[in-house]
């Protein structure tokens, strides 16, 4: 074969002969080599440019699909964290709910127990609250924020809750002795026909110390306890004809005599102003009339500290 090449520039040409195998040489340079040359360049520049296309063998996809499952195990092992986080925060929060139903059940008692305005002390309602609008928004809080609060306001629930109770309890010491104290007027009306300490005897005219007070009375009418207790006598009593006794604690007892009839027997529990016995004339009396006195630690006071006009 013979391949004569010719200069643009005037000049003489060149003659080059190419022998049967280098033609066929040449051929499967430019036929095959050179295509499988471009290729190969192509595709490390395309690799280069896009490393997906390049690492695919399969030790490649297994450390990917490894990785995948982990982060698929992280991302579920993270929702179980936040459902049980969520769930003892729903827990906490239905705690605060009851205590605060308690606390307003024992508001409402305590109102009542205080004698207090319902109308200013309603602890149905939300109390009430105002105030003109920030200008600057609060920031938002941060779940670790949000768990400091409610764990704070729990606290504080927890302390007035006992705050509370043990004013409840203080109110009802109060009560029971203002139940058990004795206090009032003992008699439907009447009046003091002798009062207590140094008087002359109704029967001899000499001085005596009188131990208690006489209230002049209906013939018949009701006696009533002075305070709760418990009946430590009813029956004759030398002097003072029938006559009960009421034990109300503290040491305090409070003596009934002259009665017509009793009411009631040893033992009876008697609440304050009930009916015990009824005002009559018997022992050592010259008329219808109820002599009333108090004790305390067994030994006789005045009563008229303890009496308040019917």
């Amino acid at each position: 074969m013979n391949v004569i090449l010719i200069p643009r520039s005037a000049g003489s040409g060149r003659h080059v002969s190419l022998t049967p195998w280098q033609v066929v040489t040449l051929a499967v340079v430019i036929l095959i080599a050179l295509p499988l040359i471009l290729g190969t360049v192509s595709y490390k520049i395309a690799a280069s440019i896009d490393p997906s296309t390049g690492n695919r063998d399969p030790e490649y996809v297994q450390r990917q699909a490894a990785l995948l499952v982990s982060e698929r195990q992280r991302i579920e092992q993270a929702r179980r964290d936040a459902e049980i986080h969520l769930n003892a925060l729903a827990q906490r929060l239905g705690h605060m709910q009851a205590e605060l139903l308690r606390l307003n059940a024992l508001g409402q008692r305590l109102a009542r127990m205080g004698g207090l305005d319902k109308r200013e002390f309603d602890f149905t309602s939300e109390p009430a609250m105002g105030g003109p609008e920030a200008s600057r928004g609060p920031s938002s809080l941060s779940v670790p924020d949000f768990v400091k609060e409610l764990e704070r306001v729990s606290g504080q629930i927890d302390r007035k809750s006992k705050r509370l109770g043990a004013l409840e309890s203080s109110l009802m010491d109060k009560q029971l002795q203002a139940a058990v104290y004795p206090t009032g007027w003992p008699t439907d009306g009447g009046w003091v026909s002798s009062g207590f300490g140094v008087r002359s005897d109704p029967f001899t005219g000499r001085t005596a110390f009188h131990e208690g007070v006489d209230i002049a009375s209906r013939f018949g009418s009701a006696i009533k306890a002075m305070g709760g207790g418990v009946v430590s006598f009813a029956g004759q009593k030398e002097g003072y004809g029938l006559t009960i006794e009421i034990n109300h604690g503290n040491g305090y007892t409070t003596r009934y005599a002259h009665c017509k009839s009793v009411l009631v027997r040893v033992g009876d529990r008697i609440n304050k102003g009930q009916d015990v016995a009824l005002v009559g004339s018997s022992g050592r009396s010259t008329g219808p009339h109820l002599h009333f006195e108090v004790l305390r630690d067994g030994k006789t006071v005045n009563p008229g500290s303890y009496l308040k006009s019917s």
